[in-house]
């Protein structure tokens, strides 16, 4: 069994594997995570090949209880990839980044593929038919933008994210759903044109907290999966060890 783990901006997400099999996913955060890695293991003794990618950091305590399993593999800038790395300042690429198109090269081999992971932020990642990463592009994710409407202006008000019933909003609250849900949809269809006038074969991955909200939003034929990123460190993990 492989534990995959995703220390991320706002989650830490906690996957277990058996093969190529997800048989049981865990959302934590830093205060839970300790408590929750114990119960995990403890249920599946056999979990002792973890594989971590971290954007954040993890306590000492939990570091040590992970160093102290065996084949504990953190991903880092010299880890194997199985792609080239294209990008100008290759070592500014966030490990998110990396593991998800990875997954992309090694779940989809001789494909060119752009994956987009709506979380915190949505990025946006090319990676070519000849493994060749060519970059792509970083803006803010929709609860992000929920919260800058209410922090950089005087009245408007924090929502959570909601479906909006028109393009055109007929209040403010409406108005505010429409700017935001409708922005990031129409982003993400701009995004995906511009590759498709570029590509005409086209692998198209949507991923993140927010992949599911958007895909039936979405008019170009995409693959939505809101756990590629830890189904990509299960396949990673597995082209690591070979």
């Amino acid at each position: 069994m492989i534990l995959a783990i995703d220390v991320g901006n706002t989650k830490i997400k906690v996957a277990v594997f058996e093969q190529d099999t997800m048989i049981l996913k865990e959302d934590y955060t830093n205060e839970t995570l300790l408590e929750g890695l114990k119960i995990i293991y403890k249920k599946f003794p056999k979990s002792n090949k973890t594989i971590i990618s971290s954007v954040s950091n993890v306590s000492e305590e939990v570091f040590l209880l992970l160093k102290a399993k065996n084949n504990s593999f953190f991903l880092t800038n010299e880890s194997k990839f199985p792609f080239e790395n294209k990008y100008v300042t290759p070592l500014t690429l966030g490990m998110d980044r990396k593991v998800i198109v990875a997954g992309a090269v090694l779940k989809f081999p001789n494909q060119n593929c752009l994956i987009i992971d709506a979380g915190s932020c949505i990025t946006y990642d090319f990676v070519d038919e000849n493994k060749n990463y060519l970059g792509g592009a970083i803006s803010p994710g929709i609860e992000m933008r929920y919260k800058a409407l209410n922090y950089y202006t005087a009245k408007l008000p924090k929502l959570v994210i909601a479906e909006p019933d028109s393009y055109r909003g007929n209040s403010t609250n409406q108005s505010i759903h429409s700017g935001v849900v409708n922005g990031v949809v129409h982003e993400i269809e701009g995004f995906i044109n511009d590759y498709l006038r570029e590509n005409k074969y086209l692998t198209i991955i949507l991923t993140g907290g927010d992949a599911l909200f958007l895909a039936k939003r979405l008019k170009n034929p995409i693959f939505a999966n809101s756990n590629f990123l830890l189904e990509s460190l299960n396949l990673l993990y597995q082209y690591n060890i070979q």
